[in-house]
């Protein structure tokens, strides 16, 4: 351990002066002398001295300080999937501190800190309040950091596309950014780090007794709350400090623990040393790789961005094959009624209507709210929207019934398992390798993103039988994945990067006539063709021997239907950007109201997705008008907070039967 913790240690030593000479231009056997005293001349001077060598101090700060706190997350919970980015922690710090940016931009500056530090508590509580107690150590915690981090994103692009000149200069920043152009950060970095750092290691010894279990910990004297409470507290400090100062870097938190324990690391104290120089090991070369791509291209790399582009591979192949045995149990929620009643249709189908009228007559005006049939040119601009949203949510929906059906999984819509980020990420990868608009490759692009996806989906999850855990895992990695390129896309700034990130939102604003009519039809044929194979449906949700045993043929019939809630995901995607939540809530409340048979599922299912995108897209155009937002963006704030209701509710219920 302590031979492998030494080389580590070399290595980042060795790794600096290549990241000062890719930082500074200066060539390499030009470094040691100028680190010695020497003076180099002209510009390679003033970058090494106010850009390259404090970019490196924050560089290994930044990542020791992630590494730490990974490590001291995980040895908390006991749970190696556990990490600032996954418990929430980080995107509630973000978006303190862009509310901050926008509500109170001096204070903001100044005291940065306490934003983030307030964020992170606060989305870090409300995990770990819908995860449980008992939660903590498995797959509950993950599942409720990635609907906080869902629906938070949501809430940060609606404060972006609202503020979109006051956060202008937050893309970058909130890309991981480590560019500096002095000393002031790495000044104001060190001594928080520091502060971190010695109170996580006198720690040491209650975390390497909490190794042995709670009541084994609590039966040597150890007082168990306050040191939890106090390594947390220490753990977020170090996250709220680093982006503070340099913005969001997610996946070093979740992998420099991983590679410790792989080095060797067994007690608590080395696992929390190898992780915080792992950690700095790792950031450190990401960034030179984030510079040495940079000279190659006109655009920045954000370091954040290089980072997840390195730490998912590394995370999926160091997870997959370490999912505890509880991680493949069932993930079963709240259970609904029996039967459908004809009465909750007939509503539903009211319901649909009654908004339809509303979006098309009801809207604020100078003199207030108006409702009124409206006029030739005003129904021809609301039309079309209206039209894709109802496509939109029907299409998401009936995705999310046929996904969890055939894999037999809550979890398994077309946002969550990473469908809706593949054919985003190819859409988003054909204008930055292309150029032109997103709208101007379409469907066929999209659906080859969504069924590569869908493609990493099945390879990876096939040996884990599609577990709840490996399924998230694997959304989770393919939504960073996104983001990152996503962020190097926004990096450029300027009006481009606002379009693409109200696009990103799920807007029906753009949408034409011709690709309204264009997405609906395609919604329709789907439909019915999803309803005609209703059987096939229901017999693969018994499993494959149960399906084959009467009669289907099970490979060509599973393929067809993947195939179809890819091709629906894509077709959505491709016209309206990515939504997120509906394919996940509608069909749960579809069955949570008695659609139990295939067939009405499928159909239920689609009338409340048209419901909610409905909603969405009418609140988005009147909360706050004149200024509009974007349909996704609202259903993923609301679908995000319902979907936490979901899992309180499910903890709730377990909690209940475990009392009697």
């Amino acid at each position: 351990m302590i031979v492998r913790l030494g080389l580590g240690a070399a290595l980042l030593v060795a790794l600096v002066p290549l990241h000062l000479s890719l930082g500074s231009g200066l060539p390499l056997a030009e470094i040691w002398p100028a680190l010695g005293g020497a003076e180099p001349d002209g510009v390679a001077a003033a970058l090494l001295s106010y850009a390259a060598g404090p970019r490196v101090v924050v560089a290994v700060l930044a990542g020791a300080a992630l590494g730490l706190a990974g490590s001291v997350l995980q040895q908390v919970t006991r749970n190696r999937l556990v990490s600032p980015l996954t418990i929430g922690a980080s995107s509630g710090a973000w978006l303190a501190l862009v509310a901050g940016a926008v509500a109170a931009p001096a204070l903001a500056a100044a005291h940065g800190i306490w934003f983030a530090m307030g964020g992170a508590l606060a989305s870090t509580g409300l995990v770990l309040v819908i995860a449980g107690r008992n939660g903590i150590t498995g797959l509950p915690v993950v599942l409720a950091g990635m609907a906080v981090n869902l629906l938070l994103q949501a809430v940060a692009t609606v404060v972006v596309l609202t503020n979109g000149e006051a956060v202008r200069g937050l893309f970058i920043w909130g890309a991981g950014d480590l560019t500096q152009t002095g000393w002031d950060w790495a000044a104001w970095l060190w001594p928080q780090v520091l502060g971190g750092v010695v109170v996580l290691l006198l720690c040491t010894r209650p975390l390497m007794l909490l190794k042995l279990g709670t009541e084994a910990a609590a039966g040597r004297g150890l007082a168990l709350l306050p040191v939890l409470l106090v390594a947390v507290l220490a753990a977020l400090w170090l996250t709220a400090s680093v982006i503070t100062a340099v913005g969001v870097i997610g996946f070093i938190g979740l992998l420099a623990p991983a590679l410790a324990r792989m080095t060797g690391a067994r007690s608590a104290g080395g696992e929390m040393l190898a992780s915080l120089v792992l950690g700095a090991l790792v950031l450190l070369a990401t960034d030179a790789l984030a510079l040495f791509v940079g000279q190659y291209t006109r655009d920045l790399v954000p370091s954040g961005a290089a980072a997840a582009l390195v730490g998912v591979p590394v995370l999926i192949g160091l997870t997959l094959g370490r999912l505890r045995a509880q991680d493949h149990a069932p993930l079963r929620m709240p259970e609904g009624a029996a039967r459908l009643r004809p009465g909750f249709a007939v509503l539903v189908a009211a319901g649909a209507v009654a908004l339809v009228l509303a979006s098309l007559t009801l809207a604020p005006t100078a003199e207030g709210w108006r409702m009124a049939w409206p006029s030739d040119l005003v129904l021809s601009l609301r039309w079309p929207r209206l039209l894709a949203a109802a496509a939109a949510g029907a299409g998401m929906a009936l995705a999310g019934v046929v996904l969890q059906r055939l894999l037999r999984n809550p979890l398994a819509s077309p946002d969550i398992i990473g469908i809706s980020s593949g054919a985003t990420l190819a859409l988003v990868g054909a204008v930055v390798l292309l150029g032109g608009s997103i709208h101007d490759f379409g469907a066929p692009v999209a659906l080859l993103g969504g069924l590569g996806a869908l493609g990493v989906l099945l390879m990876l999850g096939r040996r884990q039988g599609h577990a709840p855990a490996a399924v998230a895992l694997v959304g989770i990695a393919l939504a960073a994945l996104l983001d990152a390129v996503l962020q190097m896309v926004l990096a450029r700034g300027g009006a481009d990067a606002v379009m693409i990130v109200g696009w990103i939102a799920g807007s029906t604003a753009r949408v034409t006539e011709g690709q309204a009519l264009a997405l609906a039809a395609s919604v329709l044929l789907l439909a019915a063709a999803a309803v005609a194979a209703h059987r096939w449906l229901t017999l693969l949700a018994g499993g494959e021997a149960f399906a084959a045993g009467r009669g289907l043929a099970v490979g060509p019939a599973r393929t067809a239907l993947l195939a179809l809630g890819a091709v629906t995901a894509a077709a959505v995607t491709a016209v309206v950007g990515p939504i997120a939540f509906v394919g996940l809530i509608a069909p749960h409340l579809a069955a949570l109201l008695g659609a139990q048979r295939s067939g009405q599922h499928l159909m239920l299912a689609c009338g409340l997705g048209v419901v909610l995108m409905v909603l969405s897209d009418w609140l988005g155009r009147t909360m706050l008008h004149p200024v509009q937002l974007p349909a996704g963006a609202m259903a993923s704030v609301i679908g995000g907070g319902y979907f936490l209701m979901l899992l309180l509710a499910r903890r709730g219920g377990i909690a209940a039967g475990r009392a009697a």
